[in-house]
């Protein structure tokens, strides 16, 4: 990407962020209320790895609008082919982040949206400025910006959010979630069984962008999982650090991307919990 000569702002780009997924938002809640597109449609990387209808025509929803809105721009999407930007912004987005939770009717699924930025020298990669992350079953909205003085600020339906306080480990409530690949699914149950004894409990709730609000809100005390994509975290992510949260993403015990996220006072105990358990590679 081209660095643009000026530019945008984190909260302008929010604006057409949450324009275009609260947009996406409707018409997966059409095609769940219908029942059109709740169905499987097709399978990626294994046969329980899905694709419904929906995800298509919400994807297909953003795309166009984005195209709309910001042509210059480069997109990044799971479901449709990269398209290439000359304006420095790149546009990440999950069009139903919880696929197989909309598949089965559970209240836990998300379209997410980000916007990056590559820095005007074009030497320090791209920056996430703005995440949105909307739960479609439920409404709820999580946002996040970077401002022009480089702070970045949560909320959750306009209200800002934090973190939860300081806890111990043993009293943790941590997210995760496992991979649809059966090989790497025995790796993380057998790092799960040396994790679990050390925190209070650990829940699978089946959406990495919800998660991450989730510890942004301080729902759970922290999250981790192998096998995440940009897409599934750069809207969730920002939005968790914006609220007080360290994300640090490592290669996983089976080589793919590892993602842990938690409170900032919390994060590096956390950190050693999961690698002593293995969850990373060695």
């Amino acid at each position: 990407m081209t660095p643009p000569t000026t530019a945008p702002t984190g909260e302008a780009l929010l604006g057409v962020a949450l324009e275009v997924a609260r947009a996406a938002v409707e018409v997966v809640r059409e095609h769940a209320s219908r029942g059109v597109g709740v169905g499987v449609a097709a399978t990626k990387s294994s046969e329980v790895d899905v694709v419904t209808e929906a995800d298509r025509a919400s994807e297909a929803l953003i795309r166009s609008l984005l195209r709309e809105r910001r042509p210059d721009d480069a997109v990044l999407g799971e479901e449709g082919e990269d398209r290439a930007g000359t304006s420095g912004v790149r546009w990440v987005v999950d069009p139903i982040d919880g696929t197989v939770n909309f598949l089965y009717g559970i209240p836990q699924y998300a379209v997410s949206v980000a916007a990056e930025v590559t820095s005007a020298d074009g030497d320090d990669g791209a920056e996430v400025v703005a995440g949105v992350v909307v739960n479609a079953a439920t409404g709820v909205e999580y946002a996040a910006h970077v401002g022009a003085d480089g702070r970045a600020t949560a909320t959750r339906d306009g209200v800002p959010i934090s973190v939860a306080g300081p806890t111990p480990l043993g009293q943790r409530l941590v997210a995760t979630g496992f991979s649809y690949d059966s090989d790497l699914r025995a790796l993380q149950a057998h790092a799960l069984v040396r994790f679990l004894p050390r925190v209070r409990d650990v829940r699978r709730l089946g959406s990495c962008a919800l998660d991450l609000c989730h510890v942004a809100e301080g729902l759970v005390d922290g999250y981790v999982e192998e096998g995440v994509h940009l897409w599934d975290h750069a809207a969730g992510g920002l939005v968790a650090r914006a609220a007080g949260a360290r994300t640090r993403l490592m290669t996983g015990v089976g080589g793919r991307d590892l993602l842990v996220a938690a409170p900032a006072h919390g994060f590096d105990e956390l950190l050693e919990a999961v690698l002593d358990a293995g969850f990373a590679a060695g």
